[in-house]
């Protein structure tokens, strides 16, 4: 994980494979995990499909919702993230595609 501060960022954080990018100079330890999951998501997925899969999964759930927020907080990969971004172990225990239980 290389991290990269962006003081301007939108977000506290953002995962794009090799780099996380934060917002703040000392950013909390489920933020960097939360993000190291989702490194994990799209070296598993060879990155380019991940991306492809995420934003098709937030326009699937925008149309549904028409709303940003509630669309981000369904797609599988946060799901996944969010639910074990405190759980410090849970990489090394993860199961290969662990994502797909998290899709509604």
């Amino acid at each position: 994980m290389i991290l990269i501060r962006v003081p301007f960022l939108w977000v506290t954080g953002i995962a794009l494979y090799p780099f996380v990018l934060i917002k703040n100079k000392k950013p909390s330890k489920s933020l960097l995990f939360h993000e190291k999951i989702h490194l994990k998501q799209q070296l598993e997925m060879l990155i380019i499909p991940f991306y492809i899969w995420y934003l098709t999964e937030f326009l699937i759930y925008y149309l549904k919702y028409q709303n940003g927020y509630i669309a981000y907080m369904n797609i599988s990969f946060e799901k996944e993230a969010y639910a074990n971004d405190a759980n410090y172990d849970y990489l090394s225990n993860r199961s290969f595609w662990a994502f797909l239980k998290y899709i509604k």
